[in-house]
């Protein structure tokens, strides 16, 4: 049998290193902004164009690089960063792999232009799918601009699946806020094509300020703490600050972001008590420690770090948290330096003139009389009634004879069946709620179970869609507009489906710069609906087209939009139905069967999920032979 293992070409060992490492646009601009971070670039501008896929181009003015750094950094496994394995264990810079450049180039057009600060002349570099097109001397100025274009040109799979503009945008802005706050003392800029944000060096604190401009900084609590194991700095919210919805969470280890749900608990469990159970505290926190103790080397996308002193930094970190909390209660202390309140000075000779105490005549609180007229107890009862009345044994047992007396006249299950309701030819007889989930109901063919959240978010879901392809949707005018403060992906979000929200009766006018009004929602409150405010349910609606969602582009222009509007319109719909749990009167399940047999398929929810079941006789006499 011949040999049949053989070596991997280059350029296909750097697509396969593409899928873990190079997921979308934004993992580009990671790779690339952390590049410039270690060549020491104090200013890095990034350029955006169609959501990454056409154009990605970070411009930095760092080190640069020399003809042959700039040929040698695409090649695979190629790093100025560690020289041996035990380098591993002292890491002070981003990256170190060797992978990023060889994984973006394989999948992309790239086109580079560095310069240093010894050479008069720099080096432009074009690769082309792994394959070097050319490289020329250019003028340029000292530092590196990397373009790459045409994102997973050659692999259309992965460019197929991509998600919305909108969607992928989203990511990019989250990526620069994540890197933006990370490299505070860096001066950041990024161009979507439709807005440019600039962010000045600054502190961490003005950093945060400056990503999220709607007073964020007022409500943050300094935390500091100093060990010989981790130095652990930043800020967390106050517990009135919590938020329901998109809290903002960061923890940083030696200047790498980092995802650590075992830290991120703990945090969590100061705050038990302080706030509700459905909100969550924002937090900016950084982790100092030896980089020995740490190891990065965990995957491609360096986000999940590993701690060798992890349960001796968790008690640390919750006391941190804990006496910042203390030191900046949100509650009104005594200050023991204000001038005491105005007393008039006691007078032991004063004489005092003290109130006479009345006194009820003929009263005796130990006799077991009842009150007669005029006053006084009447002496007219018999010594049975007095006895009676200290016998607590007695009188329990005459309650609950009297209480099985009331049951025994209870009307009859006959006498208390809901009045027929004619639905489709079936009568709907006696209802009632189980579980506080389920409506069960009588009908001719047997019983009906009806799962109430299902069925009400189904006609909500009709009814919106209804009006809309009616265009009879119209938008309730509220008296008091709520303000929403949105950061840039949600901007981004909110600007793709601005006419979608439209159409489905919201009215979102800006008001200042990621300040906006809700000053129109859709009327859903027809039937019993929750008490979900219109802020939670635009937010809701954003954060789901800024964080998911298919690729729309993929259809006609049209059917991306209905597919849009009907996505929105079940989230509303699921936002604002009945939640499970929620007690019915019986109004309240008659209605909501009369409205669910009103469509014209009442089967299936708009997921495909059932809504009711019935047990027809057949199968009762079944379950009880």
């Amino acid at each position: 049998m011949s040999d049949v293992i053989r070596l991997l070409p280059d350029s296909v060992a750097n697509q396969i290193a593409a899928g873990e490492v190079i997921q979308r646009p934004a993992s580009v601009i990671k790779e690339l902004v952390e590049n410039a971070v270690d060549a020491g670039a104090t200013e890095i501008r990034i350029y955006i164009k169609d959501a990454g896929r056409t154009l990605i181009q970070v411009v930095d003015n760092g080190c640069g690089m020399s003809e042959t750094d700039a040929r040698m950094a695409f090649e695979r496994h190629a790093t100025s960063k560690i020289a041996k394995a035990d380098d591993l264990f002292s890491l002070h810079t981003m990256g170190f792999r060797g992978e990023a450049l060889p994984s973006i180039c394989a999948i992309s057009r790239v086109e580079v232009r560095t310069s240093t600060a010894d050479n008069s002349m720099g080096t432009q570099l074009v690769i082309s799918g792994s394959h070097v097109e050319s490289q020329t001397p250019v003028m340029c100025d000292r530092g590196t601009s990397i373009m790459v274009k045409n994102l997973f040109f050659n692999v259309p799979a992965r460019r197929k699946f991509l998600k919305s503009d909108n969607v992928e945008l989203s990511n990019i802005m989250r990526e620069f806020e994540r890197l933006a706050l990370v490299n505070n003392r860096i001066r950041m800029s990024i161009d979507t094509g439709t807005r440019v944000i600039d962010l000045r060096a600054g502190t961490f604190k003005q950093r945060i300020a400056d990503l999220w401009k709607n007073n964020l900084n007022m409500t943050l609590l300094p935390v500091d703490i100093d060990t010989s194991i981790v130095k652990i700095s930043g800020f967390v919210s106050r517990p009135e600050a919590a938020r329901r919805r998109n809290p903002l969470q960061y923890l940083i280890v030696n200047g790498r972001n980092m995802r650590h749900p075992y830290f991120h608990k703990a945090i969590l469990s100061c705050y038990e008590s302080l706030i509700a159970m459905d909100t969550q505290p924002c937090y900016f926190l950084k982790f100092e420690v030896d980089p020995a103790t740490i190891d990065v080397n965990i995957h491609p996308t360096k986000h999940e770090i590993k701690f060798e002193n992890e349960l001796e930094i968790r008690p640390l970190l919750v006391a941190a948290v804990r006496a910042s909390l203390g030191k900046n209660a949100a509650v009104p202390s005594i200050d023991f330096n204000d001038d005491p309140l105005a007393v008039a000075p006691f007078n032991p000779d004063e004489k005092v003139d003290l109130p006479e105490p009345v006194y009820p005549q003929n009263y005796n609180p130990f006799t077991a009389e009842k009150r007669g007229g005029g006053g006084g107890f009447g002496s007219g009862h018999d010594a049975a009634e007095r006895t009676n009345l200290r016998n607590w044994s007695s009188l329990y047992a005459d309650f609950m004879r009297q209480t099985r007396k009331e049951f025994s006249e209870t009307p009859s299950e006959s006498d208390m069946l809901l009045p027929e309701i004619e639905e489709d030819g079936d009568t709907i007889g006696h209802c009632f709620q189980y579980a506080g989930k389920y409506i069960v109901a009588s009908i001719e063919e047997g019983v009906i179970i009806i799962d109430q959240h299902r069925a009400h978010t189904k006609i909500l879901y009709e009814e919106i869609m209804e009006k809309v392809g009616a265009g009879t949707q119209i938008s309730q005018h509220v008296l008091f507009p709520e303000t929403m403060h949105l950061d840039a992906p949600l901007m981004v979000a909110l600007e793709e489906i601005g006419p979608e929200l439209r159409r489905l009766g919201f009215l979102i006018e800006p008001q200042s710069e990621g300040i906006w009004a809700i000053n129109g929602v859709p009327p859903l409150s027809r039937l019993m609906g929750n008490s979900l405010q219109p802020l939670e349910l635009v937010l809701r609606i954003l954060e789901t087209v800024a964080e998911g969602g298919e690729n729309y582009g993929k259809e006609g222009k049209e059917e991306a939009e209905n597919l849009l509007i009907s996505r929105m319109a079940l989230l509303m719909a699921k936002s604002s139905a009945i939640e499970k749990g929620r007690v019915l009167n019986r109004t309240e399940m008659e209605t909501l069967i009369k409205e669910l047999f009103k469509l014209p398929d009442p089967s299936y929810s708009p997921l495909g999920n059932t809504i009711f079941t019935l047990l027809d006789t057949s199968r009762l006499e079944s379950l009880l032979p």
